[in-house]
């Protein structure tokens, strides 16, 4: 028989821990939230200019993103991290990955981008790039991995999704104010979808793609207020979604690409859905 290795790529380097992974995440937070106290940031006006959006969109997440390649290239995450052992069974799931999709479609249509220059759209690219890299890679890569060394996997959903929203909540003091929280819950309910979408294709790559456009679209451009109960349904789908598919899944551990069953803490796992 083949090696497994062989077909699932390196074995990691460093065995995932929830602690080792709860500190890059940390590390990556520090160095985002410190470029925004370092330039001053005025969280009202980040999509106003290009300039605004380099400092305060653009520069953060490049810089948190850089410190993600160096920290999981170092502890030989990357299998696990991007990629799925198996992918997950049950199509259905795909209902909130797809209303996402859908939802996108129609704030890009309804948007309204004619204050934006030239300029502001490289910059929102880079951003959004950014933005869809850094924080997948933070939560839905470094963060699933970490915990799924030693969680069942609701709780690696839940853990997971909680400290996206959680990601989110120090914008309060940077300007956003209460409405931090309102961002906290729909943050929540988003990145089960980002997971749903990581499980059902088997690569948090097309998770990374949706979120950079998703924030594209709604950095970018003047939402009219009609569509914003499409964004709170969206929250609520990939919140219940996720919820019916890890009641299947109560007690079990997922296996991961690259990750050893000995280095992964040695207790029951399942490798599909």
């Amino acid at each position: 028989m083949s090696d497994p290795r062989l077909i699932e790529g390196p074995v990691v380097r460093h065995a995932p821990r929830p602690q080792t992974a709860i500190v890059v995440f940390l590390i990556y937070l520090a160095l985002f939230y410190g470029v925004w106290i370092v330039t001053g940031v005025d969280y009202e006006t980040i999509g106003d200019s290009a300039g605004h959006l380099l400092k305060w969109y653009v520069a953060p997440t490049w810089v948190g993103g850089l410190f993600l390649i160096i920290a999981v290239s170092w502890l030989g995450w990357w299998r696990p991290v991007l990629f799925e052992k198996e992918r997950a069974q049950p199509r259905w799931i795909l209902l909130a990955p797809a209303f996402a999709v859908v939802t996108l479609v129609v704030l890009a249509l309804t948007a309204d981008f004619s204050g934006s220059t030239g300029a502001m759209f490289a910059a929102l690219f880079l951003g959004s790039i950014g933005v869809g890299v850094a924080e997948e890679v933070s939560t839905r890569g470094v963060l699933i991995t970490g915990f799924r060394a030693r969680l069942t996997e609701p709780w690696v959903w839940f853990y997971s999704c909680l400290l996206f929203g959680l990601l989110h909540l120090p914008n309060w003091v940077f300007g956003a104010g209460p409405g931090a929280v309102g961002q906290v819950l729909m943050a929540f309910g988003a990145g089960s979808t980002f997971y749903l979408l990581r499980r059902v294709s088997g690569t948090l790559i097309w998770a990374m793609v949706l979120h950079a456009a998703w924030d594209f679209v709604t950095i970018g451009g003047d939402l009219p207020g009609g569509v914003g109960a499409l964004v709170i349904v969206n929250s609520i789908l990939g919140l219940v979604v996720g919820i019916v598919f890890l009641r299947r899944q109560r007690g079990q551990m997922v296996e991961q690409a690259g990750v050893p069953t000995a280095a992964a803490g040695g207790s029951a796992r399942v490798s599909a859905d």
